[in-house]
């Protein structure tokens, strides 16, 4: 049964997903967005340029119709003159013409946004299976898209008839009106059942839109193993992470033994920490922490020390108050300067000592860290 639930697409996609679909072309798309939008703006075109397609058309019925003399008598001009025709008709509908393709050309973007893919024009053999397209043709998709257009002729049809049923006594009076007064009459029976249309296509796209939305992202939907299988992918698989990490760790630490034979001194616990301070007056603002460790680190700590000749001075508050709060490469805080001289000036006076000049110092003690900065002040050490 986890098998099987593994298999089935219940994971909503990931962002990585719908971002390769978009880039393989796969958006959702709704072509009744499309249509209402030409239509609109045909329609809106229609409206603020009527008055002058109407002049354009007036004037070329006019000389079209027009028995020209010269052109009865010299087929040869016809020809000129139809092309001549023509193209005061495309350029007189031009503005019309540029808006709905500006439109159609920018419609989809009000639902995807800019998209520009190549991925559509590979060739797809399997798309000439014809047994995947006998599967295309009954499958469920299919259904729903024979129900959409069925859907659509009904509210259409419907509104289209009741708009003629409505104003089927206007219509038929216009045959009695003369020309100038059935022109306008008809303009505004056509523009109500325009509107009548438009409405009827309003209501199909606010549902066809979420649809296609929601149909889209369905079709996106990832198997639990998909999931797990992308977070690997981008991620790193799990073990590998762990490998890097413990790589790391190891160099970190490698890095951080060599720097303890460069330390001025190392401050212990005595034994569950130690912490390793150097000090540069000309580099240095305050002394930094070079290495810290714990248990078997902080032994080892001890041990390169040893072998390095660097003195080791137990002060358990100010090496637990430096491994907690301070990491390493840092500056120590300025509450521990005081105690942090202290040792420092033990450490110079030591060094001295041992080159023969000077008596030896005395281990400095109950050095000055502050109760908050020691994670164990008021308990035993």
């Amino acid at each position: 049964m986890a098998e099987e639930s593994d298999l089935e697409r219940t994971e909503e996609p990931s962002q990585r997903r719908l971002d390769r679909a978009r880039d393989e072309g796969q958006v959702a798309r709704s072509r009744e967005l499309s249509t209402f939008a030409v239509l609109f703006a045909g329609g809106v075109g229609l409206w603020l340029m009527g008055s002058a397609l109407y002049a354009v058309l007036h004037r070329l019925m006019r000389e079209g119709l027009t028995l020209d003399a010269g052109l009865a008598f010299h087929d040869e001009l016809l020809l000129p003159h139809l092309f001549t025709l023509s193209l005061d008709t495309l350029l007189g509908f031009m503005p019309l013409l540029v808006l709905v393709f500006l439109t159609a050309l920018l419609a989809p973007l009000l639902l995807n946004g800019w998209m520009f893919s190549l991925h559509p024009l590979i060739p797809d053999l399997a798309k000439l299976n014809p047994v995947n397209g006998m599967a295309r043709m009954f499958s469920i998709a299919s259904m729903v898209e024979l129900g959409k257009a069925i859907a659509k002729s009904v509210v259409i049809g419907g509104i289209g008839g009741w708009a003629i049923w409505h104003n089927l006594d206007d219509v038929m009076h216009l045959l009695t009106e003369p020309v100038s007064a059935s022109v306008p009459h008809m303009g505004q029976a056509m523009w109500a059942g325009f509107i009548a249309i438009m409405c009827g296509m309003l209501l199909i796209v606010a549902v066809d839109v979420p649809f296609q939305i929601w149909n889209h992202n369905r079709r996106l939907k990832m198997t639990r193993e998909e999931v797990r299988q992308e977070a690997k992918e981008s991620e790193g698989d799990p073990q590998v992470r762990a490998r890097i990490r413990t790589l790391q760790r190891d160099l970190a630490r490698r890095r951080m033994m060599a720097e303890i034979p460069k330390a001025d001194v190392v401050v212990t616990n005595p034994t569950r920490y130690a912490v390793a301070l150097r000090y540069s007056e000309q580099k240095m603002r305050a002394p930094v922490v070079v290495a810290k460790g714990a248990h078997l680190l902080a032994a080892k700590i001890r041990e390169i020390a040893a072998e390095n000749n660097i003195p080791v001075l137990e002060a358990p508050p100010l090496a637990r108050a430096l491994h907690r709060h301070v990491e390493l490469g840092q500056a120590i805080p300025e509450a521990l300067y005081t105690a942090v001289a202290e040792v420092l000036a033990y450490v110079y006076q030591l060094r001295r000592y041992r080159q023969g000049d000077g008596n030896q110092p005395e281990v400095p003690q109950g050095l000055p860290v502050p109760p908050h900065l020691d994670p164990e002040a008021g308990m035993t050490s």
